[in-house]
């Protein structure tokens, strides 16, 4: 399954918010520097499906705007 995702690093709560069919909103308390938020999507995504977070893959990201791909069992 493939989803578009919007980061909002830095936020004071983590939050996955669905504002489509296949579009999220994703709050992270992680700052946008070493990879950290990234990481944080991943398992705030890997929760909400269900999945282990290796079963989560960021395949393209500009900026905050993001392509998930998530292979779901």
């Amino acid at each position: 399954m493939i989803i578009f995702v919007r980061v909002k690093p830095s936020a004071r709560e983590e939050r996955v918010e669905k504002v489509g069919e296949k579009e999220y909103n994703i709050a992270v308390k992680a700052p946008a520097r070493d990879g950290k938020a990234n990481i944080s999507v991943m398992k705030l995504l890997a929760k909400e499906f269900g999945v282990p977070v290796k079963n989560i893959r960021i395949k393209t990201h500009t900026g905050r705007k993001k392509i998930v791909e998530i292979a779901v069992t």
